[in-house]
């Protein structure tokens, strides 16, 4: 169960005393998102009968926000509540609940809860309200892609297949298994990979590979002995595919391939791909592939992820649909860089689009070529601003819903961000703020 209704913690005297600058974000936060809203839509993930009653809604969204608000991590995010008055105002908890108001590993819970549909109405409901105060522009669509990295060391071969073995130690121990092969001669084997500076790593491959063929057979063959559902979780068969596919790709590593589809780079991450970016440095980054549509504000209207690294010519459609069910309506001009470059994709937008530029000047009429020249530009710090001021350079959660839920929660501090940028600057129109609360 959860605790539904959302009741102010704070009387008018302790906000006097404590809350100084009314111009803060997260005092200008806590007014404009909608709580009530967000507790209804989000109190179906519980059950209103069963279990300990929990923690109020109201309190765990506001505590995930501010958590990528301030890029903070689960520890870090209650400590920082403790320490802060503005953070302890925003997320609504009250000074007697204070010091054992959340346990850092609920967060973690909470998250697996809520999953990727929480985190998407939660980021959905605050933009809409966004939108309908006219805060977000629709006019311009500035579409790029970029790599969510996962966290993991970066892969070599050999190390892949001595976490294989690490992993099936594992579910021998758990079992009361005996080891089927020489632990110690690998380990020692690892340890002379490592320290040896003059190595040819296709020959320690071959070592490693064969003996770890071996081991997987027998492997497979106590997965059939054990046979029943609560003796082999979903995820040990998970295990299994994993390492078929690790032996198959050392297959062909060692017949000299050196393009391999769908290549592992990690057991644990296994939807991350090897993925090269155009860049001197790091030629090659390992994670997921992100797209995101920006307005000429800089506010993130969509954002997807895929694995691996898909052609943009084909990602541009569904973008462009997912910006008009987003914001209602097409964009005035689309903006691109010459990944995204068809001919289809030019006439088939031209349909619905007025201006579309798709990295060559000669796209569009002269009047608008340097306005669409500085939007692509603008792309690129926008970019640069999510993954490097708004956590989206690395995730770290593991797995690639993980990673969806990682991007829906930057998305949704970014927006939040943007929004204070403008307020601050005093670019927001009296009907956008009285829509919002903020004017009387």
């Amino acid at each position: 169960m959860i605790k539904k209704n959302f009741e102010d913690s704070f009387t008018q005297e302790w906000i006097d005393n404590n809350i100084t600058d009314p111009t803060n974000e997260l005092v200008i936060l806590r007014q404009i998102i909608p709580w009530d809203k967000l507790t209804e839509e989000l109190s179906q993930f519980y059950n209103d009968t069963k279990g300990r009653i929990g923690k109020s809604i109201r309190v765990v969204i506001a505590v995930l926000l501010l958590s990528k608000l301030r890029l903070l991590s689960d520890e870090n995010v209650i400590k920082s509540i403790k320490e802060n008055r503005y953070y302890q105002y925003f997320c609504n908890v009250s000074d007697d609940e204070l010091s054992h108001f959340l346990h850092p590993s609920t967060l973690c819970r909470i998250r697996k809860r809520l999953g990727e549909k929480g985190f998407e109405i939660m980021e959905d409901i605050v933009f809409k309200k966004l939108h309908w105060a006219n805060v977000v522009d629709p006019e311009y669509a500035l579409i790029d892609s970029s790599v969510l990295e996962s966290n993991i060391v970066y892969p070599t071969d050999v190390k892949l297949v001595f976490n294989a073995f690490n992993k099936m130690a594992n579910f021998a121990g758990k079992h009361n298994i005996s080891l089927w092969w020489d632990h110690d001669a690998i380990k020692a084997m690892w340890r002379e990979f490592c320290l040896n500076k003059e190595k040819n790593a296709g020959d320690y491959l071959i070592d490693f590979a064969m003996t770890f063929r071996d081991a997987l057979a027998t492997f497979k063959l106590y997965l059939i002995l054990l046979g029943s559902p609560e003796h082999t979780p979903m995820d040990v068969e998970q295990l299994l595919e994993i390492l078929t596919l690790l032996d198959q790709q050392n297959e062909l590593k060692m017949n000299g391939e050196k393009h391999i589809p769908s290549r592992i780079v990690s057991l644990d991450e296994i939807d991350a791909r090897p993925i090269k970016k155009g860049k001197n440095f790091p030629e090659c980054e390992f994670g997921s592939t992100f797209q995101a549509t920006f307005n000429r504000q800089g506010f993130i209207i969509t954002i997807e992820n895929f694995i691996g690294k898909p052609n943009d010519k084909k990602l541009y459609p569904n973008a462009v649909e997912l910006f008009n069910k987003r914001m209602g309506e097409y964009p005035k001009i689309a903006v691109t860089d010459l990944g995204y470059r068809s001919q289809s994709n030019l006439t088939d937008s031209q349909k619905n689009i007025n201006t579309v530029f798709m990295g060559r000047s000669d796209d569009v009429q002269t009047a608008v070529q340097k306005a669409c020249q500085k939007a692509r530009a603008a792309t690129e710090g926008f970019i640069a601003v999510i993954k490097n001021w708004r956590g989206m350079k690395r995730s770290l959660y593991k797995g690639f819903s993980g990673d969806r839920i990682w991007s829906i929660l930057c998305q949704a501090a970014h927006n939040l961000k943007k929004f204070i940028q403008l307020f601050q600057k005093e670019a927001l129109s009296e009907e956008s703020l009285m829509k919002l609360g903020l004017l009387g």
